[in-house]
C-alpha cells in the first residue's frame, strides 16, 4: 500500500515536523535557484472538480522544479463521479503516472480515489477538508515566529473545509485554537470530538469575534461563501457581517498579532483592504509557501 496524503490526523507530530524540515530545505534551494530534481522523469496527474488558480499554479511549476511532469485535468475532461466510477478513474490514472493529486467536492471520492490508486494520491481540497493549505499556513507561521509555542490561533468564519484542517492540525500540534462561526455554521462535531479527545490541545468554538480574538497570535479567515455555495452568499453576508476581520477587531488581538487568509479574499466582505494589504499580514507569504510545502509532501510520498 502507498501513503497518501488526505488528510493532517493521518500523519504523526514527527512526520509533520519533517516535512516542515524539508520544506524549508526546499524553499532555499529555490531561492538560490539551485536545481533539486529529486522527481526527474515521474509525472502527476492533477485531477480538478473544482477549479482553482492557486492550486494549479503552485503544484504545476513545484513539480516542474522538482523536475517532474503535471498533467492538468479540467472538470471537463474527467467529470469523477459522473462520466465514469471513481474507482475506474483511480486504476487508469495510477497506471500512467507516479503520483495524483485531486481536488474535488466529495470528500468519499478522495478516499474511494485513494483505495483503488496503485499510486499515492494528495488531496488538493474536498468540501471536508483543505490539508495542503493549513501545512502550508503552520509552516508560515513557523517561519514568522522562530517556534510554535504558546501559539493562540483564532479562525474566523464559516466552519468549513479549512477550519476542519485547521482542528485536524490542533490534534497533531499543541497549541490554542479558537473557531468562532455564527451559530448553525459551527465546523463539523466528529472532527472537534476527534480533537478533543487527542489532548494535544486547547480547542474551543465561539460566536462572539472580539472575545475569540483576545490574545490571539493569528487571526485567521476565509470566505463566507465557498466554491458550489453561491446560492447562499447573499444570506451568508448578513448573517456573518459582524465576523468582518477588520481595524477595529484587530485592535482587540494582541498587538503583534499576524492575519492570514488562505485566498482569494473577498474584500469588503471577511476582510478589508486595509488589514489584508497591511503590515499585520502575511497571506502572500503563506500564498507562496503552498508551493514550496506541496513540494516536500510529493517528494515524501515518493521517497
Amino acid at each position: 500500500m502507498k501513503r497518501h496524503f488526505l488528510s493532517i490526523a493521518d500523519y504523526s507530530r514527527k512526520e509533520l515536523e519533517e516535512i516542515f524540515e524539508l520544506t524549508a530545505e526546499l524553499k532555499t534551494k529555490t531561492k538560490k535557484g539551485e536545481k533539486h530534481h529529486l522527481c526527474a522523469g515521474k509525472s502527476m496527474a492533477m485531477i480538478f472538480a473544482k477549479p482553482s488558480a492557486r492550486t494549479r499554479i503552485s503544484f504545476e511549476t513545484g513539480m516542474y522544479q522538482l523536475g517532474g511532469y503535471a498533467l492538468y485535468l479540467s472538470p471537463n475532461d474527467i467529470g469523477i463521479g459522473k462520466r465514469e466510477a471513481v474507482k475506474d478513474i483511480a486504476r487508469v490514472i495510477s497506471r500512467y503516472n507516479d503520483i495524483i493529486m485531486a481536488r474535488l467536492f466529495d470528500h468519499a471520492h478522495i478516499l474511494e480515489l485513494a483505495e483503488y490508486s496503485s499510486v499515492p494520491v494528495i488531496n488538493g481540497l474536498t468540501d471536508y477538508n483543505h490539508p495542503c493549505q493549513i501545512i502550508a499556513d503552520i509552516f508560515t507561521v513557523l517561519e514568522h515566529r522562530g517556534n510554535l509555542n504558546n501559539l493562540k490561533i483564532t479562525y474566523i468564519g464559516d466552519g468549513n473545509n479549512v477550519a476542519n484542517s485547521w482542528i485536524n492540525l490542533a490534534a497533531r500540534l499543541p497549541m490554542h485554537l479558537v473557531i468562532c462561526s455564527p451559530s448553525g455554521y459551527e465546523p463539523d462535531e466528529k472532527t472537534l470530538a476527534f480533537a478533543r479527545e487527542q489532548n494535544v490541545s486547547t480547542v474551543e468554538v465561539l460566536g462572539d469575534p472580539i472575545a475569540a480574538v483576545k490574545d490571539a497570535d493569528i487571526v485567521y479567515t476565509d470566505v463566507w461563501a465557498s466554491m458550489g455555495q453561491e446560492e447562499e452568499a447573499a444570506e451568508r453576508r448578513k448573517v456573518f457581517q459582524r465576523y468582518q476581520v477588520n481595524e477595529e477587531l484587530m485592535r482587540h488581538a494582541r498587538s503583534d498579532a499576524k492575519v492570514m487568509h488562505c485566498l482569494p479574499a473577498h474584500r469588503g466582505d471577511e476582510i478589508t483592504d486595509g488589514v489584508i494589504d497591511g503590515p499585520r499580514s502575511i497571506v502572500f507569504d503563506e500564498a507562496e509557501n503552498r508551493m514550496h510545502v506541496q513540494k516536500a509532501i510529493i517528494v515524501k510520498l515518493l521517497g
